[in-house]
Parts: C-alpha cells; sequence; structure tokens
C-alpha cells in the first residue's frame, strides 16, 4: 500500500509540474501579446524562432506583408517597419522648441541680462575630449538636451582654450566658453554684490551608485552650472524619461517623445548638430572637392569593418543600396557617396554601386588641400583597428560628406551597425533634409541598416554595445537564422525596452539593476520599485567651485 501510495503522488507531481509548466508558458505568451502597440501599425511577423531562406544569402525585402499570427520572434526587417513612417512632424516641432530656446538662452541674449538676473541664470556644461568622434559628439549634444529640458544656458568646454576638434568643426555662437561664465560672473558682481557663488554640480551616468539621472529632480538644482559626465550616447539623455519625478519626466518626453511610441520620435540630436556645428573652411574645402563641383549625394553608406575585408558584408550593402535606389525611382542616376575605415571595401564594392549608380568617395592620397592641425592630429597607433589607417581628419571630411545625403544613410559592418558615428551622420543628413516649409524632402529620408545573414545567425545577440542602434532589440525576440536584412532604423536610437519586439540581453538587464531597474525578460519593470530604491538610495551631491 505503501508503494502504491507513492506511485501515485510521484504521478500526482509530474501532472502538477506539466500544468505548471503549460501555464507559465500561456501567461508569457499572453504577456508578449498585449504588450503595448500601436493598433494602426501592420507589422509582419513570423511563426518561428527561425527564419528559413532558400538562399542563405538571400536579401528580404524592406517592405514585407506576410503577416501571420502566433509571432515568437521577428527580423530585423519587422522591427524596423515601426521606423517606415517618417520623422519630419516630430522633428519640425522639436525644431522649433530649440530655436526658441536658444533665442531666449543663447549667449547673445543671456550676456546682456541685468546683472541681478544673470547671477541667477543657470548653465549646463558639455566637456569632451579628442577621442572617438561619435562619442565625444553625443557629450556635447546631450548638454544641449539637458540644457533645453532645465532651461539652462549652454556652455561647450574647452582645452586649453581650444574647442574639441576645433581643426575641422566650427561652434556656432549660442553657447558659452568656461572661461566668458567666470568673465562674466565677476563684471556682474554676482558673489561680491548677490553672494552667490559659481559652482558646478557634477553627476557622472558612468557611475550608477552616485547619479541621480532616475532618482533626482534636475529642475529644482540651484547649483549655477550643472555637469552630467560620460554621456558617449544617446542613452543617457532619455533616462531621465523613466525620472521618478513627473517635472523631468515631462520636460523629458516633451524634448524625446514616449519611448513606447516609436513611430513618432523625433531627430533631437540631428536638429541639435544642426544648431551649433558645422564643417571648419578647410573641412567644407575638403567635402566640396569630393563632390566634384555636382550636386549632393542622394545615398551615404556607413561602413564599420574594423580592417576586415567582409564578402557578405559588401554583397548586403550593395543590394541595401540597390533596394533604397528602386524605392526612390529618382529621375537621375542617383550618387552614392561610399565611407568606411577600410578602404579597401569602397574600391571592392565601388564597380557594383557603379552599375546603376555614380560613386563619391574622398580619397584623401589624392586631395591637395591643406587641412589645418593635420601635422599632429594623426591615428594613434593603438586605434588603428579602430578608426582605419587614415588620418583623424579624413574622418571629419567623411563626415560631413556622407551628411550631405538627401534621401537616405545606410550602415553597415563587419560586426556592430548602426554605430555612433554612423547614428550622427543619419541624424544630421535628416536635419538637413527636414525643409523649414515641411515640404516632402523629409518624409522621403530614410535610415537603413545592412545586416549580412552570418551577423544573425542567433538574431541581433551580439549588438551588445550599449549605445548602438540595435542593442535594445537584441533581446530573445529576435529571430534567429535570419536572411540578409536591409531595415528601416530608428533615427533616434532608443534607451529603453518600451515598444514592440525590444527585449534586453542579459548583461543588459544586470547593467540596468545597479541603476535600480529590475527589467523583465521583455524589459518591463515596476515604477514602484524603481521609487523605492531612489528613497533609500544614498543622495550623492558632488559640487566644484569655480568662483
Amino acid at each position: 500500500m505503501r508503494l502504491q501510495v507513492g506511485s501515485r503522488r510521484r504521478r500526482f507531481s509530474l501532472h502538477q509540474a506539466l500544468v505548471g509548466t503549460v501555464a507559465v508558458t500561456v501567461i508569457g505568451l499572453l504577456f508578449l501579446s498585449f504588450r503595448f502597440v500601436d493598433p494602426s501599425i501592420h507589422l509582419p511577423v513570423t511563426t518561428s524562432e527561425k527564419v528559413e531562406a532558400d538562399d542563405d544569402d538571400k536579401p528580404a525585402d524592406i517592405n514585407l506583408h506576410n503577416a501571420q499570427p502566433n509571432k515568437t520572434c521577428a527580423t530585423v526587417e519587422e522591427m524596423g517597419q515601426v521606423f517606415s513612417r517618417g520623422f519630419e512632424e516630430e522633428s519640425y516641432r522639436v525644431r522649433k522648441i530649440i530655436e526658441n530656446h536658444f533665442a531666449i538662452n543663447g549667449a547673445a541674449r543671456v550676456r546682456g541680462l541685468p546683472p541681478e538676473e544673470f547671477c541667477r541664470h543657470g548653465f549646463v556644461l558639455g566637456k569632451a575630449s579628442e577621442a572617438g568622434f561619435g562619442n565625444e559628439m553625443y557629450k556635447i549634444l546631450t548638454a544641449g538636451a539637458l540644457s533645453v529640458m532645465l532651461n539652462r544656458s549652454l556652455i561647450i568646454g574647452q582645452s586649453r582654450g581650444r574647442f574639441p576638434f576645433e581643426e575641422f568643426i566650427s561652434y556656432s555662437n549660442v553657447s558659452f566658453t568656461l572661461k566668458e561664465i567666470k568673465h562674466l560672473w565677476r563684471e556682474n558682481g554676482c558673489l561680491t554684490k548677490y553672494r552667490r557663488h559659481l559652482d558646478i554640480r557634477i553627476d557622472d551616468f558612468q557611475k550608477p551608485a552616485r547619479t541621480n539621472v532616475l532618482c533626482s529632480n534636475w529642475r529644482a538644482w540651484e547649483q549655477p552650472i550643472i555637469w552630467l559626465q560620460n554621456t558617449t550616447d544617446a542613452v543617457a539623455a532619455q533616462c531621465f524619461l523613466k525620472n521618478v519625478h513627473a517635472e523631468m519626466r515631462i520636460a523629458a518626453s516633451n524634448l524625446f517623445g514616449k519611448p513606447e511610441d516609436l513611430h513618432h520620435r523625433p531627430n533631437v540630436f540631428g536638429e541639435l548638430m544642426r544648431l551649433l556645428i558645422s564643417p571648419s573652411e578647410n573641412i567644407q574645402h575638403a567635402v566640396n572637392w569630393a563632390l566634384r563641383g555636382g550636386a549632393d549625394p542622394d545615398i551615404a553608406l556607413h561602413m564599420r569593418m574594423l580592417m576586415n575585408r567582409s564578402i557578405r558584408g559588401a554583397q548586403a550593402a550593395v543590394s541595401c543600396i540597390r533596394k533604397c535606389v528602386e524605392n526612390l525611382k529618382l529621375m537621375s542616376k542617383p550618387r552614392v557617396v561610399l565611407v568606411s575605415d577600410n578602404p579597401s571595401l569602397v574600391k571592392d564594392i565601388a564597380p557594383d554601386v557603379n552599375q546603376f549608380a555614380e560613386v563619391l568617395h574622398f580619397d584623401f592620397k589624392h586631395f591637395k588641400g591643406n587641412i589645418s592641425g593635420n601635422s599632429h592630429f594623426h591615428t594613434l597607433d593603438f586605434r588603428t583597428k579602430d578608426w582605419g589607417t587614415a588620418p583623424r581628419w579624413v574622418a571629419f571630411v567623411d563626415f560631413f560628406l556622407a551628411s550631405r545625403a538627401k534621401h537616405a544613410v545606410i550602415s553597415g559592418a563587419h560586426r556592430r551597425v548602426g554605430t555612433t558615428f554612423a547614428q550622427l551622420v543619419a541624424a544630421l543628413a535628416a536635419a538637413n533634409s527636414l525643409e523649414e516649409d515641411r515640404s516632402s524632402a523629409a518624409s522621403n529620408f530614410t535610415f537603413l541598416s545592412s545586416f549580412q545573414s552570418n551577423l544573425l545567425a542567433e538574431g541581433l545577440k551580439y549588438q551588445i554595445g550599449w549605445g548602438h542602434v540595435w542593442n535594445r532589440f537584441a533581446g530573445p525576440l529576435s529571430c534567429h537564422n535570419q536572411s540578409m536584412q536591409c531595415a528601416h532604423t530608428p533615427i533616434l536610437p532608443p534607451a529603453w525596452w518600451d515598444g514592440l519586439w525590444q527585449s534586453p540581453i542579459p548583461r543588459d538587464v544586470h547593467r540596468m539593476e545597479a541603476y535600480g531597474i529590475h527589467l523583465s525578460g521583455f524589459g518591463t519593470f515596476d515604477d514602484n520599485q524603481l521609487r523605492s530604491f531612489c528613497s533609500w538610495k544614498k543622495k550623492s551631491v558632488l559640487t566644484f567651485p569655480l568662483i
């Protein structure tokens, strides 16, 4: 009898286990089904985590229409459909916000304020070194975005009296230098007459235990200058979208839009660049030389190859360019500018592209002009694999040349697609394409990502760069074994996982825990848990006196 009872108990336990497993699976699928999605968006989906193709390198079409139910994962092109609608209306709205902000808080007006008003005014500092251009430019652009959110003026930091990359970039006159602020502080008697010290409050985004990006109301900070450090991509500024204080969330969403509305995200960083920077005279001369006296390019391709020559990567890029040209339906032969850290790749794909487009490329070896500073601004030996063998100044010619593209920017890579450099090229090109009269030009602008099939053997799992454009889609909702992809790409890289098909990789789940965010497998988290974390988190206030 005891043996029989025990056997029945084991059978009953096995039955419970099977029922429990099925229940958990059903609940998980229901949770995925009810994630936020605009009902007007019709996204194509697949019924399996494995996407089969007759030919492993057969290119997939940008516009897919074979939607099926019971979805469990998505291809990159399916994920990108939400970004195909265009962004001109939201970008135009943000352009006016940025222009109005700098009209009120720009240097020309603020330096003429009455002393008492000037001494009450606030500033945001953006300071960059001369390391990788994409990461360093994001430091300045994040400060610009923060100045808008906090209604403060912008300071662009100098090192030894020089702006970052000042041989190659001209900065507009809407910002201050720290030297000028110190001078005006003394001239207006801010300390002697109004007893107001010139202090900087410093916050380091890359130190989760100390940063206040999620837990503090920055609009209530009283220090004259705020400096948010180590903001090397589009993520830091968008963290304020989840700040526990409603005032900060409203200010952030007014600029960046809501993180779950992926199809209504403005080109914030492109609009800031359009206002803040332009090529130096010598760089502009080199850009004009590369254009050979002709019109601006229609399409720009940026390939980050890390000194590799990938045949599949080149084939995918040419296929993506061809599709883009077909979709544009231009009346004349399109002009395509090719940019890469590996010049041999340009030589490899130029003949194929020449069959249907005119190829443009800046070959610095044949350029006879004089670029100021090129005698001491060479690529560091230890960064050759990362940046390529060309002198550093060539990257700035490539950047401003590619950002002249009128219709599309395509990003491809040996490993990680959509680097910060490619993001900023696309953002500036998109901003340049947005006409003041809101013509149809902007609606035709497209940012595309080119993926060869071997990059997608495990989906987007290896797009692990924190600031890379596809990182927030790299989790388990990305299909394995995808064919070649040419996908619409967000002009504003998302920082959160609120949209359909977004899911985090384990490394990012662990990283966000240090910030007080406990992500689920689908990228959601409990707001109340974050508030609880912020309530017991030790408040960190680091200030540095200047005057």
